[in-house]
């Protein structure tokens, strides 16, 4: 049970595992590129390469929708951002449970965007959970777990990817470990609970009233999707990499453009864009933008 390509790893391992996989649920087609042509999504694809059966219920509140799951026989089901809440009825249809992959090191970051407010908030590490899961959200006990370092550079492209990697195996591995008794799940702790809120369309606003490392952190942990933004000369434009200058003493208001470089003022220190993308094209290195798109220093950006 999964939809974007972030589930596709897992999908792959535990086919290429052995196991016997009855059905793939995804969510339906969606409107997609310039066409908004119905699109179904990178997990229904995969499923189908593989001849695998695709369902794709708008919701699994109806009976009927419940009755189908079950008939499935299923010994567990596997969760990887599906997308859709799974009542009671589906989470104790299988005969030993349904196991989410979820990118955090829970009880850290339950919830939507794990691998977002992970990079955001700064922190140090993160990790990839096996969950057996509950009613709660993201409350269910830990069957395996790994831990992985974030990179000072870490962009919630470049962790996604290395999460998705390393979420199929250990996948594998739990689910092995369930199916032979050899492991009892441990209960997350009841400390250190923290949510992972939806990314909102407003979030991506950059607020430069923040420290320099502050502002970098936003600036990672939306890129490359949605892209953290600021108006420049009238222009909603996307900045996806950019180097923290802590250091920087400027006496400026946040938001004043430094330099003909595009160094830009934060409540303490500065940020210098490295990456940018204005609106309907490409993204280019902000030397290229400026030979074409001047923004004098004194510029106040919104």
């Amino acid at each position: 049970m999964g939809t974007p390509g972030f589930a596709v790893p897992t999908l792959k391992a535990v086919l290429a595992a052995g196991h016997e996989i009855a059905a793939v649920y995804s969510q339906p087609p969606r409107p997609a590129n310039r066409g908004h042509r119905l699109t179904p999504s990178p997990v229904h694809q995969a499923a189908e390469a593989a001849g695998i059966p695709v369902f794709t219920p708008k919701s699994l509140r109806d009976p009927a929708e419940q009755q189908a799951f079950a008939a499935l026989g299923l010994d567990a089901a596997v969760v990887v951002a599906y997308g859709l809440i799974l009542p009671a009825a589906v989470l104790w249809a299988p005969r030993l449970g349904c196991f989410n992959l979820h990118a955090s090191l829970l009880p850290r970051w339950r919830g939507a965007a794990p691998i977002q407010r992970a990079l955001w908030a700064g922190d140090e590490e993160t990790g990839i959970a096996v969950m057996a899961m509950s009613e709660g959200l993201d409350e269910g006990p830990i069957v395996l777990e790994e831990r992985v370092e974030i990179g000072p550079d870490e962009t919630a492209g470049t962790l996604h990817d290395r999460l998705a990697a390393l979420g199929g195996p250990l996948m594998v591995d739990g689910l092995a470990l369930v199916a032979s008794g050899r492991v009892t799940p441990r209960p997350q702790a009841a400390e250190g609970v923290t949510y992972a809120r939806k990314i909102a369309k407003d979030d991506a606003r950059i607020d430069f009233a923040q420290g320099a490392e502050a502002v970098d952190c936003q600036i990672r942990a939306l890129s490359p999707a949605p892209g953290a933004f600021a108006d420049i000369e009238g222009e909603r434009c996307k900045i996806l990499r950019a180097e923290p200058l802590p250091e920087v003493a400027h006496g400026q208001a946040p938001g004043t453009v430094l330099d003909e470089r595009l160094t830009i003022a934060c409540g303490q220190g500065a940020i210098r864009p490295l990456l940018v993308q204005r609106p309907g094209r490409g993204a280019v290195a902000v030397a290229d933008l400026l030979r074409g798109f001047a923004v004098p220093a004194g510029t106040v950006l919104g």
